[in-house]
């Protein structure tokens, strides 16, 4: 069946959907926020607030003239499956980009603390640009979002401050490792850009990156947030993040298969690159190439499957199903958590350089 958006309503309930698979807006605990001391890493978060300060990206996110051109000759030759994924590619990012907007806004707006009330100005900044960016290619299929209207409409999930530094550190990096890998493979085969978005991810993905920098001084200069019982919070934020995006990827293949990547060779390429990342602040890594970790995911994927199956199938024994394969997937989750990891010392130099 095409289910392709038809409308910007359809869009905006796509926007909006709480599903374990789409992004959230957060709430958090402000004056916690307020406390925070950065002190510990001044040095290089000063370096980082020049770099944000002098703001590189300031003209990147405007159209040139051949870009609806471009959209309008490429996309008369889409499959059905390629334009549906696509248009949720775009709506998911959008939900995701603008939920960073509104969190990094909200603590602005309600803490005192100079330092962090700075930074989360600037990730405003960027954030806005890459949500406004995304929302017109959304307009060029007539699917454009109303953000002011998601924005109070949308629920929000209250997270602790700590949780919102794991899990949006995770979104950052993997946003990066996401887009960079695109990017990569697109220059080595131009052929399957089949949208001109995609000729925008490398300065794009530095704006992540630079995010992810942010939220990793943040946690070393509170150390107590990567030791003892916090590390088993990690855990849980490193698996949920990576399967999460595998699940969501082999859900909708046709978007990587249009790019010429294998999806799941994709996504390992962007675990290993987030891995690699996280070693500057997370004292453990997951162990992606084990063979017990990848037949794992499949077996998530799978239940997953049959959850989405059940659910179109409907009744009282569609529910049953759904209960059933829900309680598969907890199952699956819990292995996975419980496989060995890797662990590490901490570099004294907190920053890495985006070299991907």
């Amino acid at each position: 069946m095409d289910t392709t958006l038809q409308t910007p309503d359809d869009a905006a309930r796509l926007a909006k959907a709480e599903t374990m698979l789409t992004p959230r807006f957060y709430k958090t605990d402000y004056k916690a926020m307020d406390r925070l001391d950065v002190s510990p890493v001044r040095a290089e978060g000063d370096a980082m607030m020049g770099e944000y300060e002098g703001d590189n990206n300031h003209d990147h996110f405007q159209r040139d003239a051949a870009f609806a051109a471009e959209v309008a000759e490429a996309s008369a030759q889409w499959s059905p499956q390629l334009r549906r994924d696509f248009q949720e590619f775009l709506v998911s990012s959008l939900t995701s980009e603008y939920s960073g907007c509104v969190l990094y806004a909200e603590i602005a707006k309600h803490i005192d603390n100079p330092d962090i009330k700075q930074l989360m100005r600037y990730m405003t900044r960027d954030e806005s640009r890459h949500a406004n960016f995304i929302n017109q290619s959304l307009k060029d299929f007539g699917r454009g979002v109303d953000l002011v209207n998601l924005k109070r409409t949308k629920a929000y999930t209250y997270f602790k401050p700590k949780y919102i530094f794991y899990a949006t550190y995770l979104s950052e990096k993997i946003g990066y490792a996401r887009y960079i890998t695109i990017f990569r493979q697109l220059q080595q085969h131009p052929e399957h850009r089949f949208h001109p978005i995609f000729r925008w991810f490398e300065r794009w993905c530095n704006d992540e990156f630079r995010h992810g920098e942010s939220f990793a001084l943040l946690m070393r200069a509170q150390p107590q947030l990567l030791q003892g019982g916090n590390r088993l919070w990690i855990r849980f934020f490193l698996l949920a993040v990576y399967a999460t995006m595998y699940v969501r990827d082999h859900q909708r293949p046709w978007l990587a298969e249009a790019l010429g990547m294998d999806p799941t060779a994709y996504d390992y390429r962007v675990f290993d690159i987030t891995t690699a990342i996280s070693k500057q602040v997370f004292p453990i890594s997951l162990d992606t190439d084990a063979p017990a970790f990848r037949h794992g995911l499949d077996r998530l994927l799978h239940w997953s499957k049959r959850i989405e199956a059940a659910k179109q199938r409907g009744g009282l024994v569609g529910t049953l199903q759904q209960g059933w394969a829900a309680v598969g997937a907890a199952a699956c989750f819990a292995r996975l958590y419980l496989q060995p990891v890797q662990r590490h010392d901490l570099p004294a130099q907190i920053r890495v350089a985006p070299s991907w």
